[in-house]
Parts: C-alpha cells; sequence; structure tokens
C-alpha cells in the first residue's frame, strides 16, 4: 500500500510544471561529507543519488568483473537480513534502492517517504556498511554473471562494442567488459567481495545528491550518519589509457543475414572550450534521430538500415566520438562509405545556418523536460558534480548553446572529424569489405 501512494505521489510531481530555475545548494556535513540540494517540499518525498568515481576500473588485477559482482550483492543480504529480508525490508517501507557500475563510476539511488526516512535511511546504511557477501549470494549471482557473459558472446550488438574497446583501449579496464571472464570471475570469495567494495566504496571519491521534501538542515547530520562509517581511501585509480585506435575496418565473423556495426573516432574532453560547438555537431551530423544527416543520408535516402546514430562518450580517462547501426550484409560496406562521406562533408563544408538553429531550438527546448522529477534531479546533480560543473550550470547551459555560431562549428569540424581515423568494428558476414 506504502509503496502505491509513493508510486502515486511520484507521477503527481512528474506531470507538474517545469521548473524554470534550479536552485541548487551546497551543503557540508558536521563531519566534512559535501553534497548538493534542491529542496521540494510539495511532495513528501526524497530522492538521494551517491556516486563513486573509479567504478569497474578500479578492478583488483587479475579480477576484472569483481567490482560489477560485489555491486549486484549490496542487496543480497546486509546485517541480520537475508536477500529476501532486505527486499521486504524496502517494501513495507516503501523505500526503492537501486545499484549499479560502469567503468567510471558506482552508483547507488534512492527514494523514500519522508515520514519513513529514518528507518529507509538506516536500511540503506545497513547496506552499504553490513553487506554480508553470503556465499550462496555470490554463487547466485555469479551464475546470473557467467549467463550474461555467454549471451554476450552470441549478441553482434555487444560483439561489436566489446571489440571495438578492446581495440581502442587495449589492457586498459576500459577495453575489457566489466562482467569479466569465467576465468576471473571463478576464484572470486567472500574475502575477494569485501576487498572490492573497499577499493571503490570510500569517501574520498564520494559525490551526493538529494532532491525533494529535505531542508540543508537536516540532510547535514544524516550525511555523516549514512556516509560517515565508509573507509576514508579507496584505490589509487587508474592512468589514463594508451589510445590504440586507428582508422580502418575490423571485421568479426558471425553468421548472420545482417552486420552490426560500431564505429568511432578520438573526441573531445567535457572541459573543452569547443565542447558545445562539437555537441551540436554531433546532433546534427548524427544525434538528433531523423532530422540527423546521418539518418537521412544513409536510411532515408538509401534505405541501407533502420536506424543510425553518433555520440560524444566523456569518460573520465578518455573521450571518443561513437556510432553505430546494422545492415544487410550485402549493404554494410556502402553504408560504411557513406557514413565515411559524412564525416568528410562536415569537415569540409560545416554545417548550414537552418541546421544550427534546428539544433539549438531542439537542445534549449528539451533540456528544461531533463528535470521532471524529484529522481531525474538529483541524477543530474550527481552527474554535474563528477563532472566538475559549478552548480550555476543548470542556468547557464542553455545560453552557451545560443553563444555557438556557424564559424565555431565549421571549426571544429575540421578540428575534430578525420574520416581517415574512423575505424569500423564489423560483426556478421558482409559482402564486399575487407
Amino acid at each position: 500500500m506504502i509503496r502505491a501512494i509513493f508510486a502515486g505521489l511520484a507521477s503527481l510531481f512528474l506531470a507538474s510544471p517545469v521548473l524554470a530555475a534550479v536552485d541548487i545548494q551546497q551543503v557540508t556535513s558536521p563531519g566534512g561529507i559535501k553534497a548538493w540540494l534542491v529542496e521540494d517540499h510539495s511532495l513528501p518525498f526524497a530522492s538521494l543519488e551517491l556516486r563513486f568515481r573509479g567504478g569497474a576500473s578500479l578492478d583488483a588485477p587479475g579480477k576484472r568483473g569483481e567490482i560489477n559482482l560485489m555491486t549486484g550483492l549490496i542487496e543480497e543480504g546486509a546485517g541480520d537480513l537475508d536477500a529476501q529480508g532486505f527486499a521486504a525490508a524496502q517494501e513495507t517501507l516503501g523505500a526503492q534502492f537501486g545499484f549499479d557500475v560502469d567503468d567510471d563510476t558506482l552508483s547507488i539511488s534512492a527514494r523514500f517517504l519522508t515520514k519513513n526516512r529514518a528507518p529507509s535511511l538506516a536500511l540503506l546504511k545497513k547496506g552499504l556498511t553490513e553487506t554480508r557477501f553470503d556465499q550462496d549470494a555470490i554463487d547466485r549471482v555469479r551464475g546470473q554473471v557467467l549467463s550474461i557473459i555467454q549471451s554476450d558472446a552470441q549478441d553482434p550488438q555487444a560483439m561489436a562494442g566489446n571489440r571495438w574497446a578492446s581495440d581502442t583501449f587495449g589492457n586498459h579496464p576500459y577495453g575489457s567488459s566489466q562482467n569479466g571472464t569465467g576465468e576471473s570471475l571463478a576464484g572470486l570469495t567472500q574475502a575477494d567481495m569485501l576487498d572490492a567494495k573497499a577499493r571503490v566504496m570510500a569517501r574520498d571519491r564520494l559525490y551526493v545528491a538529494v532532491a525533494g521534501d529535505m531542508t540543508a538542515a537536516e540532510l547535514g547530520p544524516l550525511l555523516d550518519d549514512l556516509l560517515g562509517d565508509l573507509p576514508e581511501k579507496g584505490a589509487d585509480f587508474p592512468k589514463p589509457p594508451k589510445m590504440t585506435i586507428k582508422g580502418g575496418t575490423t571485421v568479426v565473423d558471425f553468421g548472420s543475414p545482417q552486420s552490426v556495426v560500431v564505429f568511432g573516432q578520438n573526441g573531445i574532453q567535457r572541459d573543452d572550450p569547443d565542447y558545445f560547438a562539437a555537441f551540436i555537431l554531433n546532433q546534427i551530423v548524427g544525434g538528433g534521430g531523423f532530422s540527423a544527416r546521418l539518418m537521412d543520408e544513409v536510411r532515408e535516402k538509401r534505405g541501407l538500415t533502420y536506424g543510425i546514430a553518433s555520440y560524444l562518450i566523456d569518460m573520465d580517462l578518455a573521450d571518443t566520438w561513437q556510432g553505430s547501426f546494422a545492415s544487410a550484409n550485402e549493404k554494410v560496406a556502402e553504408a560504411i562509405e557513406v557514413v565515411r562521406f559524412e564525416w568528410r562533408r562536415a569537415a569540409t563544408n560545416g554545417v548550414t545556418e537552418a541546421e544550427l538553429r534546428d539544433a539549438k531550438t531542439y537542445l534549449t527546448g528539451s533540456y528544461p523536460l531533463r528535470f521532471s522529477g524529484n529522481q531525474k534531479i538529483a541524477n543530474i546533480l550527481a552527474g554535474m558534480q563528477l563532472q566538475g560543473m559549478t552548480p550555476d550550470y543548470v542556468n547557464t547551459r542553455n545560453a552557451k548553446v545560443e553563444a555557438v555560431t556557424l564559424d565555431d562549428v565549421a571549426r571544429v569540424a575540421k578540428r575534430l572529424m578525420v574520416p581517415a581515423d574512423l575505424h569500423f568494428v564489423v560483426v556478421g558476414r558482409p559482402v564486399g569489405l575487407k
């Protein structure tokens, strides 16, 4: 019943008018833990987002996949509660917890009713500090991960992405799946899980964001109680990878009537002065759905694919500009040549005034829609902190988009878009493609 009430409150909030401005408060607990807070007392619940920088890239040597496995075990029992007891306690309180990890970040999400705030956060704290890592839970979740690994080995999209990462990042953690392998997972023990947790879940790489029914005065002591018992320092961060990406094509044989393609080149850092010009450029070339050049040229005009997109990927230690599509084996070679041509066309001729205007209209108009609920707001605040942004970014971001000129886009296209540097990974049996 409580969960149904919570869901109803959330739906009401999502239907409320979009915020015209976001007032972000910076809070520091008595113990020195920092957080960003957006207060909204219109409904009696709040969302909490925790981020631990480093994520699965902090796997111990030879134990690839241990942090991913550990993350999957956090809610599989803590303190005096086994997995079923932990889930039942959330249900009783109407609280919702989520645990996820990628190569840069371990993420923990929580939503809770104001009247159940204290017991909900006490339960979350138990999960963070008293994780059991029972052997039966380790074996069960490890089996789930092994099933994912086996499935990915026959999934052309996963195969293409993993091979592109391997070709680009080599032996760096970015170059292999965070799931690990059957071999690397086989010997992991409870001691490994405890070590993995200590490597990544530490206060020296922690970012906190809260949105909803909570004041700054309430948040400060709460932070110390919830997070103060975590280790002060985690494992050293890995060094940036030596990028081994080169232009050309890699074909991975796979019996299928169509080929899956992942392509890309070096990207641009998030703090680069040219980032917003590159952001708009990508929107025009491949990020804008049916209005994007790649979609128009590859799908609409030639019928070579059902969908194609490109995207700037900003990782902590590397930046890439990637894209993907699928095409029939007899059409994939032509599709690749069209992608190269469009890369070259943008680098040589830039974009049009109309394209720039339409991209700005979309990007500035869609941005406020992201702030349509406590959970989304808290998630955005956490991401902003990870990317080194200041609190005023949410209220100045659209002005940065509007400030980009046609000359800026043309200059950045010439700087970044190098057709000869595009590397394509093709999983399938493409015809006429070496």
